[in-house]
């Protein structure tokens, strides 16, 4: 996947921006904080090793979390 701004620069990025504050994890790609703003001046290599460890930060987010946002959200809540 190559970063929206910056073609050519590979990133995991899937354009939804929410940090978990408990784990400090995005929820739409698994970065952190650190890391995505990082993310420019990393190698293609440090790229790669952050990469590998996103398929299971975000398998942790989903099993801890419950995503109740929208419409579904607001009919679980009675609204």
């Amino acid at each position: 996947m190559d970063d929206f701004r910056h073609p050519g620069i590979e990133s995991p990025c899937v354009r939804i921006c929410v940090v978990d504050p408990e784990t400090g994890f995005c929820i739409g790609c698994g970065r952190t904080r650190g890391e995505i703003g990082s993310w420019l001046g990393y190698t293609p290599e440090e790229r790669r090793s952050v990469m590998a460890t996103l398929p299971e930060r975000v398998a942790t987010l989903t099993q801890r979390k419950t995503r109740r946002g929208g419409r579904r959200g607001r009919m679980a809540d009675g609204g």
